[in-house]
């Protein structure tokens, strides 16, 4: 017979009654499992702290992202967003399912191409290319969209030594209504910029501009914002085909759609409050069908989406490590879980939960991660069950970003797990030891 668990005594104030401001109780359930796969087992098998990713929960997104777009449209691309998550068994599965490669940097390239992608479906982005990336990205065909007029020109002057010719889109910042208005990246749309930058393109005489880019920011809640970027990207190529007869290929309206994770001061969950895949299919495909391109001249809609496609399928378990009483009388939880590994803490409050029975009374709870830092906070107030050492949790979508931008920092980076169809646990990649932090150092003689 399992012993109960024991639940100190607690005094709570009684208000009969009275819901939350979102009208209902506060509640908290128990994650157990992901995949039918006990939470309890892979702490075991595979450490403390773990990373969890379902590759079901990584197709099931996917293939709902590309039938929202691919039954209101009729030629759909994805591209998979490198920088949001480059495991490579990430980025197969992605591929697996029929989505092209995007990436921002020279590593990121020679990746995508290690995973097989073929060079002419891998979309260059970002400001940051160098010569030989060019030169290589170039001799392979793939698609390069250009980001400043500097590129622009290493690109031409690069056409006299290489045979092969650039095939390039240009990147188009504009305002859509929503704020901040990224402008630091490509061309403006509003100041003529961007028609500048495509007329130089094409008296060049030397490149083919085959595409349209625009990426307008980060977690965008508002889906009509990428009608207005739409219609801007179907005004230029229009403008394209009038003055140059020039029909473009795709147009490729990025990234930046929000996950269901709950931004910091959000009144509202993000599960209440994110568009779905077919809001923003009807905004961007709406504007593209009833623009001025003629119908056998519609391009190829491309699109980069990263966070949303994957936040879901990432979690990750801990253990509690201790709990404690600030001076204030604040309750605080320490967890094996920091800000080194979960870098999206700073701007979400994540989803956490239990992973085994719990004590139904909750108290408003800080929770810190392992860190000699004061900064390492994972959530700043969250009403919470009494969970005592040793007990394990959950911490949900956090697929995006953070095992890209993790750090190592005080304490190594724990094994990552994915859980295939099947329902076996697959090692991804595995826990750093003290050989992959001082490998790369090089002591000085006068030291040895």
């Amino acid at each position: 017979m399992e012993k109960l668990q024991f639940e100190r005594p607690a005094i709570k104030r009684i208000e009969t009654g009275m819901p939350s401001k979102f009208g209902m109780r506060s509640t908290t359930q128990i994650i157990s499992d992901i995949d039918n796969v006990l939470i309890k087992d892979i702490i075991k098998d595979y450490g403390s702290p773990c990373f969890i990713i379902s590759e079901k929960t990584i197709r099931d997104t996917y293939q709902d992202a590309y039938r929202a777009f691919s039954t209101k449209y009729p030629k759909v691309q994805f591209a998979w967003s490198y920088k949001t998550n480059y495991l490579n068994a990430v980025c197969k599965v992605y591929h697996s399912e029929g989505s092209w490669a995007e990436v921002v940097s020279g590593f990121e390239y020679d990746k995508a191409i290690a995973n097989g992608v073929e060079p002419t479906k891998i979309i260059f982005n970002g400001p940051d290319k160098s010569v030989q990336d060019l030169t290589k990205a170039i001799k392979n065909g793939s698609l390069i969209h250009i980001d400043h007029f500097d590129e622009l020109y290493s690109i031409i002057e690069l056409t006299g030594t290489i045979s092969e010719r650039p095939k390039v889109a240009i990147r188009v910042n504009m305002d859509t209504g929503i704020f901040p208005q990224w402008t630091r990246f490509g061309f403006n749309y509003e100041n003529g910029e961007a028609w500048d930058a495509l007329n130089r393109i094409m008296v060049s005489g030397k490149i083919d501009l085959i595409g349209l880019h625009s990426h307008i920011g980060t977690y965008v809640m508002i889906a009509s914002a990428y009608g207005v970027a739409a219609t801007k990207l179907a005004d230029l190529a229009s403008q394209l085909y009038i003055k140059y007869n020039h029909v473009i290929k795709y147009i490729d309206m990025g990234g930046g759609f929000a996950s269901k994770n709950t931004l910091k001061g959000a009144y509202l969950p993000g599960t209440d409050t994110t568009p779905s895949f077919d809001e923003y299919a009807n905004s961007i495909t709406s504007a593209l069908l009833r623009s001025a391109i003629k119908p056998e001249n519609l391009p190829t809609l491309i699109l980069e989406t990263g966070r949303a496609l994957i936040d879901d399928a990432g979690s990750i378990a801990g253990t509690v490590l201790a709990n404690k009483r600030l001076a204030d009388g604040t309750k605080t939880m320490i967890l094996d879980v920091g800000v080194n590994m979960l870098f999206t803490s700073f701007w979400y409050d994540h989803k956490i939960t239990p992973a085994q029975s719990f004590s139904h009374h909750t108290e408003i709870t800080k929770m810190y991660g392992p860190l000699c830092m004061n900064i390492d906070v994972i959530r700043e107030s969250i009403e919470f069950p009494l969970l005592k050492k040793g007990d394990n949790f959950v911490i949900s979508r956090i697929g995006a970003y953070n095992m890209t931008q993790w750090m190592q920092f005080i304490t190594l980076r724990p094994n990552i797990v994915m859980i295939d169809l099947k329902g076996n646990v697959n090692i991804v990649r595995k826990a750093e030891t003290m050989n992959n932090v001082s490998a790369n150092e090089i002591i000085p003689e006068h030291l040895k």
